[in-house]
């Protein structure tokens, strides 16, 4: 069985992003999480929190936990919803999309990635619920 320590939870508005984006990295450092991943993990931890503000009704849930290895995050919001068939194969650009380079980022970075309508799966809930999680080397 693998241990499972929560880290951080935080509401979040774009106001506090930034305070979100250090507390993420403070977690990030404490738990080991060495450069260049620990970079390209807040970023796109970073990209999916901007994305609940922008696209899901300026505000969203985060909860940053270590699970055996990896260092999870999960986002969760109450916006439209989405699938993973949004995210560009591509980078956004070059495949003439012009949305979903955060997706992309994070999707790309990620050695684990998940997203889930309907915040957390329910029919009847709205919202989109993001995980995405690197392994702690």
């Amino acid at each position: 069985m693998r241990s499972t320590t929560c880290l951080l939870q935080r509401r979040f508005t774009a106001r506090l992003l930034p305070q979100l984006r250090l507390l993420v990295e403070e977690c990030a450092v404490r738990e080991g999480l060495a450069e260049p991943r620990r970079g390209e993990f807040v970023l796109a931890v970073d990209e999916i929190a901007g994305n609940a503000v922008e696209h899901a009704g300026g505000s969203g849930r985060l909860v940053l936990r270590r699970i055996g290895d990896e260092l999870e995050c999960r986002i969760s919001d109450s916006g439209p919803g989405f699938s993973e068939t949004v995210i560009p194969e591509l980078l956004p650009g070059l495949d003439g999309a012009h949305h979903g380079r955060g997706l992309w980022l994070a999707r790309l970075v990620a050695d684990r990635f998940v997203v889930r309508e309907g915040n957390g799966g329910a029919p009847e809930a709205r919202g989109a619920e993001v995980t995405l999680a690197v392994r702690v080397q």
